[in-house]
């Protein structure tokens, strides 16, 4: 079986050393873009700054146009872009999920209720959109508005999936390629479009958004099978118990008897409680379903690293494939 206890190297305060100015300009181009003269919309965009989060989105940005290029305003317009759409996003999901929480704090929802959380999420859609056009910025629009239509249509898919509980690897990546990779895709490749013209020096760097966005996916997957580090390496369950199929479980059905894959579907549809859960991980681990989702994981995060090739040497080449590591190697 894979182990999964080596030890961390990579960490995202390393990463981001190459553009860590950047990031503190960063800030203050993101809190400026959501201002409004609308007293409930600014607070709502105070409040959300505040949170801060992990910027993993904007560093992304910075070190691909680093990496191709010099930075310049543009750049920092895109990370900005792609940051407001990312909230948006997370406002939005926020509502679906009726959560309570985000990073920390109460969610927008939690606060001031779903109506005006959907009001924020498509202020903020627009507000995004809005930054592109003011400058002209038609190319990181265009990037982006794929994005947003791939996350949704891959959000959709997933329930539909969910429901019918017939989901196949072709679909599963499907899914996880238009909700998470898209994105990614996107910090990366307008972030080479901000500093260079070359098309295919953005199609390798949207190429590997792309990959390393598949392996995150299929890692954190993975998470929920041999746990979290903040729930002391249990496994969590929380995809069972929301009747979606991952990689791990999607391999271990196509390996299994028709009468064990029966009995596994059937847990997962009545609602998998915590001892349901232990049979299925033991299921899904007896199967080769955790191998075979950390070899897939393997497999993307290569991709991305080969992306990377022909890029010159660079302190931000190197902290992209340092990204690669944190990936692999995140328990959180």
């Amino acid at each position: 079986m894979v182990s999964f206890s080596r030890k961390k190297t990579a960490t995202l305060d390393n990463i981001k050393q190459p553009i860590e100015n950047e990031l503190k300009i960063f800030s203050g181009f993101f809190r400026d873009a959501m201002r409004s003269k609308v007293g409930l919309v600014d607070l709502m965009a105070r409040y959300i700054v505040r949170q801060k989060g992990k910027r993993v989105r904007p560093i992304l940005v910075f070190l691909s146009a680093k990496a191709c290029g010099t930075i310049t305003e543009s750049t920092f317009r895109a990370a900005t872009l792609v940051e407001i759409l990312h909230t948006a996003t997370l406002i939005h999901d926020d509502v679906v999920d009726d959560a309570d929480t985000r990073r920390g704090f109460a969610s927008i929802n939690a606060v001031w209720k779903n109506k005006v959380a959907v009001l924020m999420g498509d202020y903020l859609l627009s507000r995004g959109l809005l930054l592109a056009l003011e400058k002209s910025d038609h190319y990181f629009l265009q990037c982006t508005s794929n994005a947003v239509k791939r996350m949704s249509e891959g959000e959709l898919l997933q329930i539909q999936k969910s429901r019918q509980l017939n989901l196949d690897e072709e679909t599963y990546l499907k899914i996880i390629s238009d909700k998470t990779a898209s994105l990614l895709a996107t910090c990366t490749e307008i972030g080479a479009a901000s500093t260079t013209e070359d098309a295919q020096r953005r199609a390798e760097l949207r190429d590997f958004g792309e990959h390393v966005g598949i392996a995150f996916q299929i890692r954190d997957d993975l998470l929920d099978y041999f746990g979290r580090k903040s729930v002391i390496g249990k496994p969590t369950g929380i995809d069972l118990k929301e009747k979606k199929l991952t990689l791990p479980l999607i391999h271990a059905l196509s390996k299994a008897s028709r009468g064990e894959a029966r009995e596994a579907l059937r847990i997962i549809k009545s609602g998998a409680k915590q001892k349901d859960i232990r049979w299925v991980v033991d299921f899904v681990n007896r199967m080769g379903g955790i191998d075979y989702a950390a070899e897939r994981a393997q497999h993307y995060s290569n991709l991305a690293r080969a992306d990377l090739v022909s890029l010159p040497e660079s302190d931000s080449k190197k902290a992209l494939l340092e990204f690669v590591d944190f990936v692999m190697e995140r328990e959180s």
